[in-house]
């Protein structure tokens, strides 16, 4: 049994805290939403009253939060308190120099603290079922030592390289999914135009050159595909706000690596414009109906 400290219990962070209780490690959490920390404890979490107490004597922490600047400062908060030689995870998708900065901030503590930048894939129903990617970066002696912790929450762990390689991976892959759902989005309403059933187009791309994930996962049409958010109205998922906030850490990292990322740009001004017309809230792939041209 691994004492595991485990900040910010939220959609994702609250499953994943779950599993490790399912896993048979005694895990402390801290959350400031209430409710949060209520459905934790349901789920055998102990609940701490701040993230100081949450990490007293912890052998991992693992933080799990909304952005680059709220990692930052919980871990400065935090690591003067984390014992010596403890393995800080950060599951939070945040932008890669955010990430750097913590990889650093640990280091400077010249306590043996082992650091690692761990965001995933999978969305809340990966973190309900223990099977999420992880994309790591960091030290390999951390990443042997958080494998077997982030094997219980995912189904996939893969080391991507150094310090901040685990967010450069994310951003990366979920421009890949965006720019996905929209080809996707934009080959079924062709179709509806020629008159094509969503079948006849799903038969044909599910099975040849048009196949992707997005498609034979999250398909943006109805009645297709079980897993896919359309059955039910839309509701995520993976929020659309979630995937903006993704493709313009995406955008930024572009820019400042000057790398060109045209499509990329496109999908992150349509998904803007997706966001603005009151769908935040709404899973990613309801785009498709922003491209068919509803704005409610």
């Amino acid at each position: 049994m691994t004492s595991i400290a485990f900040i910010g219990l939220g959609n994702m962070g609250g499953p994943m805290a779950a599993n490790l209780v399912k896993a048979g490690h005694r895990v402390t959490g801290f959350d400031l939403s209430p409710a949060s920390c209520d459905q934790a404890k349901s789920d055998g979490v102990n609940i701490a009253s701040s993230t100081l107490d949450a990490v007293q004597n912890a052998e991992i922490v693992v933080t799990m939060l909304p952005a680059g600047k709220h990692v930052l400062s919980v871990w400065t908060d935090i690591l003067p308190s984390v014992k010596e030689g403890a393995l800080i995870i950060d599951c939070s998708t945040v932008d890669v120099e955010s990430a750097r900065k913590a990889h650093g901030m640990a280091g400077e503590q010249a306590r043996n603290l082992m650091s690692l930048d761990a965001p995933v894939s999978g969305g809340v129903g990966g973190a309900k079922g223990a099977t999420l990617t992880f994309m790591t970066g960091g030290a390999r002696q951390a990443f042997d030592r958080a494998e077997p912790i982030l094997s219980k929450m995912g189904r996939r762990v893969v080391h991507c390289g150094e310090a901040g390689a685990g967010q450069a991976a994310k951003i990366c892959n979920n421009m890949i999914l965006g720019i996905s759902m929209i080809g996707v989005s934009e080959a079924f309403v062709l179709a509806e135009k020629l008159g094509l059933s969503h079948q006849a187009l799903f038969d044909v791309a599910s099975t040849s050159s048009g196949q992707c994930w997005a498609l034979m996962n999250h398909c943006p049409v109805p009645d297709l595909v079980p897993t896919s958010a359309a059955n039910n109205g839309y509701k995520p998922g993976f929020a659309a706000a979630l995937m903006l906030k993704d493709l313009k850490l995406s955008q930024e990292a572009a820019l400042t690596s000057g790398a060109s990322t045209p499509l990329g740009a496109e999908a992150t001004q349509l998904f803007s414009l997706f966001n603005a017309s009151g769908h935040e809230g709404d899973d990613y792939s309801g785009i498709i109906n922003f491209i068919r041209g509803q704005k409610s």
